[in-house]
């Protein structure tokens, strides 16, 4: 996608060519448009469920943007011979969050498909002065998640029947979580904060891992005149799922967790007191996964103040350093 031109459009402000969440157009002074797109495969049995997960994932690109969602549309694949009623409760799930979000959904499209995909392509309005970027972290920073991770190594556990009720329910918990509360928290503080905004960079934590993401925002935007740093990040400070750690040592590692970790490469370097099973939840694909945040360290207590009074369960895990090598360091 780096290689594609960039857009011409002035209006354009944020596109593709660094990998952020979500795409911002201008339509005029204080507003613009923020859309995204995002569907998958089911990842739990409960076609309910499944829907509030993949209306919560494809949300929680708008929320890491700034923005606030407002239409959606859907999209669906089913197989010809499916039961009816299984979609259905798919659809039911997914407007369920969809109306605890307050976004509207005005319609979308199906195809016959023999394996079942649901999502959404989401739009939504933001301040054009206030959009929170991939890229912008800067020496210095802390680093703030805002839920535990382990979603990945979860659920191919499930698959092989060897999670336990306690795992499948908080994983199922954390992804049907909405990332309006965090937001809704970051925004407190920016605005408190006057000019000088605090917040410097946000990414929801999804397909590629932690560590993925972790990546994109430590590259920069050299277009944008945006550097690159490098990011170090505390292994024990990392919050995770119950049961995500012994589903990581018993070995329930997802394709896309090896597809991460080959695709960093040596952008990340671990110390050798880091534990295998954290190496690996590090790489694990989320989703509906938490924000990972850069933000001024001294608006760093202030900002994890509001998210727990938002009822967000954030910690710090690490900080932002000048660019060096490697990339990002997990001590």
């Amino acid at each position: 996608m780096r290689r594609l031109p960039r857009p011409t459009d002035p209006n354009v402000l944020v596109g593709f060519h660094t990998n952020d969440d979500a795409g911002v157009y201008l339509l005029g002074d204080g507003m613009a448009l923020v859309q995204t797109v995002d569907f998958f495969t089911p990842i739990v049995d409960d076609p309910h469920l499944f829907g509030q997960i993949a209306a919560a994932n494809a949300l929680s690109d708008v929320y890491a943007m700034g923005g606030r969602p407002v239409s959606a549309l859907s999209i669906v694949g089913f197989p010809d011979k499916g039961d009816a009623a299984i979609l259905e409760q798919i659809i039911r799930g997914g407007l369920a969050k969809m109306e605890e979000a307050r976004c509207v959904v005005l319609g979308g499209h199906s195809i016959r498909n023999e394996d079942i995909q649901f999502g959404y392509a989401v739009t939504g309005v933001i301040n054009p002065h206030a959009i929170w970027r991939n890229v912008g972290a800067r020496p210095g920073d802390a680093l703030l998640l805002t839920k535990a991770i382990g979603t990945g190594v979860l659920a191919t556990a499930l698959k092989k029947e060897k999670a336990s009720q306690e795992a499948l329910d908080a994983a199922v918990a954390s992804m049907t979580q909405l990332n309006r509360a965090a937001a809704d928290a970051l925004h407190e503080v920016d605005e408190k904060a006057g000019g000088a905004r605090p917040v410097h960079a946000v990414t929801d934590v999804t397909g590629f891992g932690l560590l993925g993401h972790a990546r994109e925002m430590a590259l920069g935007d050299p277009a944008a005149n945006i550097a690159a740093v490098s990011l170090e990040i505390n292994h024990d400070a990392v919050a995770c799922l119950p049961g995500a750690l012994e589903a990581a040592r018993d070995g329930h590692l997802a394709g896309g967790l090896k597809n991460n970790r080959d695709f960093i490469g040596d952008c990340a370097a671990f110390d050798a007191k880091v534990p295998q099973e954290y190496r690996d939840l590090l790489f694990d694909p989320q989703t509906s996964g938490g924000l990972l945040v850069a933000i001024a360290s001294e608006a760093a207590e202030a900002a994890l103040t509001a998210l727990a009074r938002h009822g967000v369960s954030a910690r710090g895990v690490g900080r932002v350093a000048a660019k060096r090598t490697p990339l990002i360091f997990i001590r």
